[in-house]
């Protein structure tokens, strides 16, 4: 299951990556900067929702769900500590002779 929430995890955040980076900046318009053109429209300056960002709003959806799921996983991780496996030093090992 966390392999599957891993693999899924990581397409998201490439896509996320890449969808973003597609999209247009807010002052791409030399006519935005001015004012022209921006009376027009009917959803304000910012314009209609495209579909790069709906995109974005799911993958960022589906990213932090597959993060929370993957806390809760780990979290609820049974096992021994990495700490606990290590092996501890030996008291009684002699001493080194000095050299000569």
């Amino acid at each position: 299951m966390s392999i599957f929430l891993i693999v899924i995890h990581v397409i998201v955040c490439i896509a996320l990556i890449l969808i973003v980076l597609l999209q247009t900046g807010k002052g791409s318009d030399m006519g935005a900067a001015f004012g022209m053109g921006s009376s027009q429209t009917l959803f304000g300056s910012t314009g209609a929702s495209t579909f790069l960002s709906k995109a974005t709003t799911v993958a960022a959806i589906i990213f932090m769900v597959t993060s929370l799921m993957l806390a809760v996983i780990s979290s609820n991780r049974s096992g021994d500590s990495v700490v606990t496996k290590v092996n501890p030093v030996t008291q009684g090992a002699p001493p080194a002779e000095p050299p000569k």
